[in-house]
């Protein structure tokens, strides 16, 4: 795996892995892949309004076909989701294929399908690694935004895993107003379980959109967030998630860049390549894994990923003395809150995505590609105003597939 477009004595061996990485791979460290859209669940911030399975999804010699790309291009792992990835029948056929042909997995699951003899399965792999989603240490918080009866779901899953001897399975949180106050509580629900914590920010993406007024923390929250994070981060992931709230002092563990379409992207069910998953819309749509080329071409020679891989100017950004730490902020927050790419994040902890947000345009907000949402009625329109939400009671010769999750730079090395 090598820089795009760069010859070894244009990289400074003192250079920063961040600076490089903005210049783009040739192939992804990671990607996430959603298999389906078909879920049993309903999550109100669900960033590909999943629900309903898309007849199009590639079907298993087509997933098949994609993991042999994969595996000639050397990508460490592939992030499976959904949708709840596991309803597909052919889930487990498709992850054994990917671990025999050297690309590892992670996948990320509501826990609906860990039953304890999968648990007893994934317990003996050491290619596989598991993601269990939980919005809330409590079931009142959690069920409010994920449905009635997920968080009970969830538990098992991971007693089945505990049960089975799994340790270091990760409990992925996705971060809101209503459960920022619980962090200390996740991380005991980790312990209890022999599993690690992993917070992800909370992007107005998909059905996220819709609720991201009411549910993305409060300024106040931020800090609070920043401080948890900078006592407890090397034991909790994050990814990419907060580098924007390195403004506030120090970067934070992880990858301090939005890596869309130079270290990370994502492919749909559909085969569809996008920049970032959580920038589901046409503008970030760079191919289809189906057309020629497969997606070796899509992440080499696509025009949006090309353009994505130069220098970012940072707009009025730049002039801000935390701009190094904090890079603008996240692209998918920025696009979907209706502000300029190269403004400040919505949630700019020094204030300036919040005026940002007052002085846009009231142009209707740009709307996410496509609807899988279990629907009874027409989707209603989207709007700038606050929607109300009621809170009711290995291998040996390789690296861990965890490694990416755990640090996007794990085992790169500039000199």
């Amino acid at each position: 795996m090598t820089m795009l477009d760069m010859k070894p004595a244009d990289t400074p061996a003192a250079a920063r892995l961040v600076d490089l990485f903005e210049l783009g791979l040739d192939a992804p460290i990671c990607l996430t892949w959603e298999l389906t859209y078909a879920c049993n669940l309903s999550c109100s911030h669900c960033l590909s309004s999943s629900g309903r399975r898309d007849p199009r999804e590639l079907s298993t010699e087509e997933c098949k076909a994609v993991i042999d790309e994969l595996q000639r291009m050397q990508v460490f792992y592939v992030n499976i989701g959904g949708g709840e990835p596991t309803v597909r029948s052919d889930f487990w056929e498709i992850v054994d294929y990917a671990t025999a042909h050297d690309v590892g997995v992670k996948f990320s699951t509501n826990g609906v399908k860990i039953t304890p003899e999968i648990a007893q399965r994934l317990a003996k792999s050491s290619y596989v690694d598991v993601q269990i989603s939980l919005d809330g240490a409590t079931a009142e918080v959690n069920d409010a935004v994920r449905g009635p009866g997920s968080y009970a779901t969830a538990i098992r899953a991971m007693q089945n895993l505990s049960d089975a001897g799994y340790r270091g399975f990760k409990i992925s949180v996705v971060c809101t107003r209503q459960n920022l106050s619980q962090l200390d509580e996740f991380k005991a629900i980790a312990d209890r379980y022999g599993a690690q914590l992993r917070l992800t920010r909370l992007r107005p993406s998909g059905r996220g959109a819709d609720v991201w007024d009411d549910l993305h923390p409060l300024p106040e929250q931020q800090r609070g967030l920043y401080d948890w994070l900078v006592a407890h981060g090397e034991g909790v992931l994050t990814g990419d998630s907060f580098f924007h709230l390195s403004a506030y002092g120090n970067a934070l563990p992880g990858l301090n860049l939005c890596g869309a379409g130079r270290v990370v992207c994502l492919i749909d069910p559909i085969g569809d390549v996008y920049a970032c998953p959580f920038a589901i819309h046409e503008n970030f749509l760079a191919g289809n894994v189906r057309s020629p080329g497969g997606f070796r071409e899509v992440w080499q020679h696509s025009d949006l990923f090309l353009e994505l891989r130069n220098p970012q100017t940072g707009g009025a950004c730049t002039k801000c003395q935390f701009f190094d730490s904090c890079r603008g902020g996240c692209m998918a927050a920025k696009f979907f809150t209706g502000l300029p790419l190269d403004g400040p994040d919505p949630e700019c902890v020094r204030g300036f995505g919040e005026d940002a947000l007052r002085d846009r345009s009231g142009d209707a907000l740009p709307k996410p590609d496509g609807d899988h949402s279990h629907l009874t009625s027409p989707p209603r329109p989207r709007t700038n105003k606050p929607v109300p939400i009621t809170l009711t009671m290995r291998r040996p010769d390789r690296a861990p597939v965890s490694a990416c999750a755990e640090d996007p730079l794990s085992g790169f090395h500039t000199a």
